[in-house]
């Protein structure tokens, strides 16, 4: 993908779930809920939970949610070297096929710090 892709990505997503929204908004509310109390700094901030869920972005081979986790971690203060080293940590537990979705990351990481 190129940069352009994932920015146009993440638009995309937004607006067909604003499409989900108003057709089941309790299922939006619901995730929105989760994902808020999830993300919130408790023992772990919030750096680190999403660097959590760009590995298991990787882990789950999930192209849009790389596209909105990347830009969220470095959001929180993320590093280039903290996301190459939890890309690391995704290899080691998926293989070839997170290698391959670490590519994804790396765009979107090069793609979020030159903006």
């Amino acid at each position: 993908m190129t940069d352009q892709d994932y920015t146009t990505m993440r638009k995309r997503i937004t607006k067909a779930n604003a499409g989900l929204k108003t057709a089941q908004p309790d299922t939006l509310k619901g995730f929105n809920m989760i994902h808020a109390q999830a993300m919130q700094a408790g023992a772990l901030d919030p750096k680190t939970k999403e660097l959590v869920a760009v590995a298991l972005s990787v882990g789950a081979r999930c192209d849009p949610c790389i596209a909105f986790h990347v830009p969220a971690a470095i959001r929180h203060g993320a590093t280039r070297d903290e996301l190459m080293e939890i890309l690391s940590v995704a290899v080691m537990m998926g293989g070839g096929p997170s290698l391959m979705y670490a590519a994804h990351v790396i765009e979107v990481m090069e793609e979020t710090l030159a903006a």
